[in-house]
């Protein structure tokens, strides 16, 4: 990357880590992905219980294979021959969880972190449960605005992740969310019915947080993800 383009790159993650502080929440920047297990490394005790939210930037970056190396006692919901019902019961545990790991859909420049899911056990377990949250974002994930944020999610974020699931939605088809426009009527959700089989029904921003620290996200100088 061009110096000069590095460089403001750089003072916009310092600017975004400056405001997540401000929220109670913790924010380190990773210049490359090969960092990005050595530094969760410092931040996970080994035999501690490690939960998943599904991630696509948790599997590019060899997050996924380096909890299964046995140091963690991970809560695995892609693991072999689970039924519906082990799933269901592995998200339950993950409330419980010493540390959940899972990425964000964006990150505003105001220190805000914006998620969007479908069955919303990320979410969830995001919001309450696990001791400490850590979030693993490319810096592409950092936006000006939560409006900004939005339109990330709906021309970005939910094509790319519906294709990658295999779910039938417009956006898989088309590119784009059935009501990119931001007016008051599109600002997050679809009118009712508008999209069968959504993987957008529940949206979360995270601000202020109550426990200092609890929520970590390390912003990482590579593209990584959606």
């Amino acid at each position: 990357m061009d110096h000069a383009k590095l460089r403001t790159q750089e003072l916009r993650v310092k600017r975004t880590i400056e405001e997540l502080g401000k929220n109670n929440i913790e924010g380190h920047f990773v210049p490359t992905i090969a960092e990005i297990i050595p530094t969760l490394e410092s931040m996970m005790e080994s035999g501690s219980t490690v939960g998943l939210g599904g991630s696509a930037s948790l599997e590019e970056a060899g997050v996924l294979d380096w909890l299964r190396g046995g140091r963690f006692k991970l809560l695995d919901r892609y693991a072999e021959g689970l039924t519906p019902e082990g799933v269901r019961t592995v998200f339950l545990e993950s409330f419980d969880a010493d540390t959940y790991l899972a990425s964000a859909n964006a990150i505003t420049e105001h220190g805000e972190i914006y998620c969007v899911d479908g069955r919303s056990n990320r979410t969830a377990a995001m919001l309450w449960g696990p001791r400490q949250v850590i979030l693993v974002a490319s810096w592409d994930k950092i936006v000006p605005d939560l409006v900004s944020a939005i339109l990330r999610v709906k021309t970005l974020v939910a094509p790319a992740n519906a294709a990658r699931l295999g779910v039938q939605t417009h956006c898989s088809k088309e590119g784009l969310c059935t009501s990119p426009v931001c007016d008051g009527r599109h600002l997050m959700a679809l009118d009712g019915g508008g999209c069968e089989h959504t993987i957008c029904s529940n949206y979360v921003v995270f601000s202020r947080q109550q426990t200092k620290g609890r929520m970590k996200v390390l912003i990482v100088g590579e593209s990584l993800g959606y």
